[in-house]
């Protein structure tokens, strides 16, 4: 009988290291990316769309828009992020301040030279968000601007950000045609 107990509380005992090592918590579902360039002493944002109200797979997106920016320019970059899936839309930026320590923006452009991103918010332990910052165009030209948003949730109960792009999973990766002219 001891060695029938032993097995299963070891059975029990891995079932529970396997649970561990999933994250604390999933993806989100944001079908709306805004990104908006305000041109340093402009008012006016102009604002750039992604949206697929069905969520990945299914229809395409009803909405890509070419961003287009004026070279050697500095902007205020913005993002607003929305669940439009449901009715009435789920605000996903509120989510992301709120789990600012879960969530990293990854702004690549390619060429490198079309443009250059510093970020302007930080989270409780010091790391970049990306949901606010600084983008300077470089000169004319044409490319793409890969938008990620990491999602870096705890593992173990344990930080797995760590300011870096790598761990964690894509909330949203968009390659936004950008013209520089």
């Amino acid at each position: 009988m001891p060695v029938i107990f032993l097995g299963v509380s070891v059975l029990f005992t891995q079932c529970d290291k396997a649970k561990d090592v999933e994250p604390d918590d999933e993806n989100e579902l944001i079908t709306t990316v805004q990104l908006k360039f305000t041109e340093s002493g402009a008012s006016t944002p102009q604002t750039f769309t992604y949206r697929d109200v069905d969520g990945d797979g299914g229809n395409a997106p009803s909405v890509f828009e070419k961003i287009t920016l004026k070279p050697n320019t500095t902007y205020t970059l913005t993002v607003d992020l929305k669940d439009e899936s449901k009715s009435p839309a789920e605000d996903i930026t509120k989510e992301v301040k709120e789990e600012a320590d879960e969530h990293l923006f990854v702004f690549t452009p390619s060429p490198a030279s079309l443009l250059t991103y510093t970020y302007g918010d930080k989270d409780a332990r010091n790391f970049s968000i990306g949901l606010t910052g600084t983008a300077r165009t470089g000169a004319a030209g044409t490319g793409k601007l890969k938008v990620q948003l990491r999602h870096q949730p705890p593992m173990n109960g344990n930080a797995v950000k760590n300011g870096t792009p790598g761990p964690g999973s894509d909330d949203v990766n968009l390659d936004f045609n950008l013209e520089v002219k």
